[in-house]
């Protein structure tokens, strides 16, 4: 039995939002890192332990998508899926190289603050790499996922980030994502949640990411992608 018959389809619109996130976020990493003074360790901390959770929540998204997307479509997409899933593959592999570069140069900076131009290299080479990545999801992918992949079975990759994620990080995670997000997308991507949940994660995960955007960027307000050279 074909379980999309008759099944409400992938709303995919989610995805955006958490690419914008992405974007902005990896977009304003390395000029945090290199806008650190030599040694100023009490600063490498608070940019560093950024980085890590950015990295992590990268990771784990990735990891969703490997294990639950591709096998999906490459089941159902017929030849277009067979032409695009093999490149999303390779670049994740590139990705997950850059990632581990950058991620493996932390500790050292945050505990030293020193090299801090080696660590931002490291993360504009995996910002390019995610960028191209990114663009080619949105352009090839996803159209594919909408067409080919349940609502249920969608959920399912994001129940994954949500398991893979401390408790503690959820509403901070939730409020990185919503801060350029589509107030329609926001309300469906909780649609499914528990009434407590969907009434209390907005307005924590907002003050959560203002908070944690204060301490790292300087400011509540973090530029968002327009205005992000």
């Amino acid at each position: 039995m074909n379980p999309t018959l008759n099944a409400p389809m992938a709303d995919v619109r989610d995805m955006y939002m958490a690419h914008a996130a992405f974007r902005r976020e990896f977009r304003l990493l390395p000029q945090l890192i290199r806008a650190v003074a030599w040694g100023d360790t009490a600063r490498a901390e608070v940019v560093g332990a950024h980085a890590e959770l950015v990295c992590r929540v990268l990771h784990t998204h990735h990891q969703g998508e490997d294990l639950l997307l591709w096998p999906t479509l490459l089941h159902r997409g017929g030849e277009e899926a067979a032409a695009i899933v093999p490149t999303m593959e390779k670049q994740h592999q590139a990705i997950d190289q850059a990632h581990a570069e950058a991620v493996g140069l932390l500790p050292a900076w945050r505990s030293t603050g020193h090299r801090g131009q080696e660590l931002a290299d490291a993360f504009e080479l995996l910002l390019d790499l995610l960028l191209e990545h990114m663009a080619t999801e949105e352009e090839q992918v996803l159209p594919l996922a909408h067409m080919h992949v349940t609502a249920a079975e969608w959920q399912q990759i994001g129940e994954h980030g949500m398991a893979e994620t401390p408790k503690s990080e959820i509403p901070l995670v939730f409020g990185m994502a919503m801060y350029e997000g589509d107030p329609a997308v926001i309300k469906a991507v909780l649609s499914h949640a528990p009434l407590p949940v969907r009434l209390f994660v907005p307005i924590i995960g907002r003050r959560r990411y203002a908070a944690h955007a204060k301490r790292v960027h300087g400011t509540p307000t973090p530029a968002r992608l327009g205005t992000i050279s």
